[in-house]
């Protein structure tokens, strides 16, 4: 008889045990420093598709850029180049603004670092009259700031003034936060948009006029255990749910296996290095010695260098723009490429030795990246020149990988006429035929000293259905000249198939496989 009150206290502590257990699984997931954001997804459709192509292209060929896209770096001033156009975004989440709180869609963007949403004192746009506005004299937590801004986009810009007020994101609420009121929207993407506004979650280097980040706030506020928040992207096009954002951890569900993490090279955007690219297992050469890579969730496609773009689409039979300049130099230079680089002339002097570029702007880009279809002026250089010269470091790049693979040079010539015929247009699409997904090679991508790969099911973005059905490469031209470039934007493509964690305690981002 002695042991049974140990018995009944053993039940009664497994009872209370059990009931506290429950209690706990109902309160809101923030109280215990995690907080999670259900995200919806909007299916690609062609337009949108050209529209942010053409935007990008807009970006590309140097639009003026005020406040977020400037900040001092610890030694000299430096540029955060323009990525953004939110034409062919994908994934929304809903915030709250305001007491009581005011909802509003906003893309969860790590490629900036400011929330705005159209203001009601936002008259003369078509934008606004088709989204939500923030109305301030509705909320009881609102504090006047007044400070105007402008943020110039390729596409458009955004102009307003800031005010401060309490933030609803998921359970948790966010106090006393900074925020744009758009009052202008100068763009017509804005207005086709399906999103309010932007929660952006990139570094407080690029923020408009210093003001701090919701993320920043979230961890000074303590609404968070761990300085982490990681996407999960749904792979399932039919699926209802689109996705989910964990703020102040990861949700082991939504990966396999480990992470692979690599470390942020420069704080601004979540930008890190990555290595070779990998065509079907053979390596593309571009970025062996290391590229720059930004890792966006605001972006739909994966975005890099000319060079390995039509690489890419020629090995996965994509329609380019039939370059006849681009033909003209392999005829008339081809051979002569390939003797200076098999003689052990530095590849990035060969295109000045041919007189094709100037010394000095064959040094800064001797990647091969500068965009063919590029016709402005520089440095007193005709536009046709320009051409010739960025026409000439993309051929040294092509004929250098393809001599790595001891090819004769008959072969390799012929090689590089194909990939002329497979140049990407910055303001279009490259289409494919749906039926022959199958049979393209993987695309791979180094980070970190591990592979990861993308298979053609992956990387090729379908739109409409039966007849009506469009298949598109995912991957899409953006050349940005050293010392910047080359730069690799890791969009949505990418992230839905790699579950990533944005790891601001440890200034790094890690990728594994997405469940």
């Amino acid at each position: 008889m002695a042991g049974v009150p140990f018995i009944m206290r053993s039940k009664h502590l497994w009872t209370a045990f059990c009931l506290w257990a429950l209690t706990c699984s109902l309160l809101p997931s923030f109280s215990f420093g995690i907080l999670r954001i259900g995200l919806k997804k909007r299916p690609l459709d062609l337009q949108r598709i050209r529209a942010a192509r053409t935007a990008r292209e807009e970006l590309r060929l140097g639009r003026p850029v005020k406040g977020s896209y400037q900040y001092i770096s610890n030694s000299h001033d430096e540029d955060i180049l323009p990525l953004k156009n939110y034409m062919d975004a994908q994934y929304f989440g809903e915030i709250g603004i305001g007491t009581p709180p005011q909802t509003f869609t906003v893309i969860f963007d790590t490629g900036s670092s400011n929330l705005w949403v159209p203001s009601s004192w936002c008259y003369f746009s078509i934008a606004c009259y088709v989204h939500s506005w923030y109305k301030a004299s509705k909320s009881s937590t609102y504090t006047e700031n007044g400070t105007s801004c402008e943020i110039q986009y390729g596409s458009g810009s955004l102009s307003g003034f800031f005010s401060q007020d309490d933030v609803k994101v998921g359970d948790a609420g966010v106090k006393h936060q900074d925020f744009i009121e758009a009052t202008r929207e100068k763009s017509l993407s804005f207005a086709f948009a399906k999103f309010d506004g932007i929660l952006g979650l990139g570094f407080h280097e690029i923020s408009v006029e210093k003001a701090v980040p919701v993320w920043y706030n979230m961890m000074d506020q303590d609404l968070v255990s761990e300085k982490v928040f990681s996407f999960w992207l749904n792979v399932d096009p039919e699926a209802e749910e689109g996705g989910e954002i964990v703020f102040g951890g990861v949700d082991p569900n939504h990966f396999k296996g480990k992470h692979t993490y690599v470390p942020i090279t420069r704080k601004g955007y979540w930008q890190i290095e990555i290595g070779d690219f990998l065509i079907g297992g053979l390596s593309t050469g571009v970025c062996e010695g290391g590229c720059a890579a930004i890792v966006d969730s605001g972006t739909s496609l994966l975005a890099g260098p000319t060079s390995v773009v039509a690489e890419i689409n020629h090995a996965i039979g994509a329609e380019g723009v039939v370059s006849s300049e681009c033909k003209a130099v392999v005829s008339e230079y081809g051979d002569r490429i390939w003797d200076l680089l098999v003689s052990g002339v530095d590849p990035s002097e060969v295109c000045s030795q041919l007189g094709l570029c100037s010394a000095y702007r064959d040094q800064s880009e001797s990647s091969g990246i500068k965009m063919v279809t590029e016709t402005m002026e520089r440095g007193g250089m005709s536009a046709r020149d320009d051409n010739m010269c960025s026409l000439c470091q993309m051929a040294v790049v092509w004929i250098q990988n393809q001599l790595k693979r001891k090819v004769t040079k008959e072969k390799v010539i012929h090689y590089i006429n194909q990939l002329c015929e497979r140049l990407p247009s910055p303001g279009g699409e490259s289409t494919i035929s749906c039926d022959g997904i199958s049979q393209m090679p993987n695309i791979t991508i180094t980070i970190g000293d591990k592979l990861f790969n993308l298979t053609p099911e992956q990387y090729i973005l379908k739109t409409g259905e039966g007849d009506a059905a469009v298949c598109l490469s995912g991957f899409t031209a953006f050349d940005i000249p050293p010392p910047q470039g080359p730069l690799w934007i890791l969009g949505d493509v990418f992230m839905r198939v790699y579950h990533t964690v944005f790891d601001y305690g440890n200034l790094q981002v890690g990728f594994a496989e997405a469940a």
